[in-house]
């Protein structure tokens, strides 16, 4: 089933039809940046989309994206061109990385310029890694989108069953602090050892210490 309203889907049959692309990306801050792939002026669900925003400047391109495979979630890549040095630190500010991003591909009626309703979002992400560029007096920022699925993908490394780990993430909480050996070692952040020596009292730790065992 189609996810394009019938009024777009009829549109996208005409022979001669204008389609655009939207970018919109939610900087820390009160001001969205919101950027057509053109020149122009496009409105929809409450937002206003242009070609060139006053601080942040223009979208200079949007790479292809498919479907990730395997362990690979979805990810594109952003072209921007900001005007000033100001606009390029903004958005490579480290505060910036995993502002939530969108993308959608509309159309517009080539007689009234309005929208069709509804452009299709083809992308929801968060940025990740700008990458800055400077050339002839041209800035130029890629910037690195992931897909929010990516975020099923990260490993427990660097996790450790020790109650100061476990106090970053529940602070205070000292379940922990008072074990001095885990009898049955749990598979926790690592692979699982091999091998495992223990102590041979039910009370005795491996140095001989009593203390409490799991």
């Amino acid at each position: 089933m189609s996810s394009l309203t019938p009024a777009f889907q009829a549109e996208l049959a005409k022979p001669a039809l204008i389609l655009f692309g939207a970018l919109e990306i939610l900087l820390p801050g009160p001001t969205p940046v919101r950027l057509l792939d053109g020149a122009g002026v496009a409105t929809f669900g409450g937002r206003t989309f242009t070609g060139r925003d006053d601080t942040f400047g223009v979208l200079g391109g949007v790479s292809d994206f498919s479907d990730g495979v395997d362990d690979q979630a979805p990810s594109l890549t952003l072209t921007l061109l900001p005007p000033s040095n100001a606009a390029m630190a903004a958005l490579a500010a480290p505060t910036a990385q995993g502002s939530p991003v969108a993308l959608w591909v509309g159309a517009m009626d080539a007689v009234t310029g309005q929208v069709i309703a509804d452009p299709d979002l083809v992308f929801v992400g968060e940025t990740d890694v700008p990458t800055q560029k400077v050339s002839d007096g041209q800035r130029e920022l890629e910037l690195t989108v992931i897909s929010f699925f990516d975020r099923f993908l990260e490993t427990d490394e660097g996790e450790r069953l020790n109650t100061g780990f476990h106090q970053t993430i529940w602070p205070g909480e000292k379940g922990l602090e008072f074990i001095s050996f885990v009898r049955d070692q749990p598979i926790w952040g690592a692979d699982a050892p091999k091998a495992v020596l223990v102590g041979t009292g039910a009370s005795q730790t491996p140095t001989g210490v009593p203390g409490i065992v799991l």
